[in-house]
């Protein structure tokens, strides 16, 4: 076997057992926060209390480049729209589980839900905050006044 053919081989069981390392410690930080993360590991729900909202999931990393681009994107309507519809944040780099649960293939999705929690619209990758309230009126979501 050549001196390279061991180098790669070497290598490559490097990788692979920094692999597992990560993805135990990924698993062990599930529910955990990361303080470090630009993007919230999660935006409360609104506080009005009894009233069911058209809700936005958007499920993404703290440290993926789109996700953080989303991140004031959020915010923003979490702020400006409160009590019409709900923002939550799920990190599924966080919350390996989340992403099994919502089927997320790309990050960041965004995944929008009637008030009943019936699923209306899934987006792959960045959406702008224009491009999310022109889909809540595309899908019948009035989000003028309260």
């Amino acid at each position: 076997m050549s001196k390279g053919v061991k180098i790669v081989i070497v290598l490559l069981l490097g990788i692979s057992v920094l692999a597992v390392f990560a993805a135990k410690r990924n698993k062990a930080a599930v529910g955990k926060v990361d303080s470090g993360a630009a993007v919230s590991p999660q935006v409360q729900p609104s506080p009005q209390i009894g009233k069911k909202l058209p809700r936005l999931v958007d499920l993404g990393a703290g440290k993926c480049i789109p996700c953080k681009m989303m991140a004031p994107i959020l915010e923003e309507l979490k702020k400006e729209y409160a009590g019409r519809f709900e923002v939550e944040f799920i990190d599924v780099w966080m919350d390996a589980a989340a992403g099994d649960k919502y089927g997320i293939k790309l990050i960041p999705t965004q995944v929008f839900f009637d008030p009943n929690g019936k699923e209306l619209f899934r987006h792959e990758g960045f959406f702008s905050k224009e491009d999310i309230l022109g889909k809540w009126k595309a899908l019948g979501v009035k989000l003028e006044g309260r």
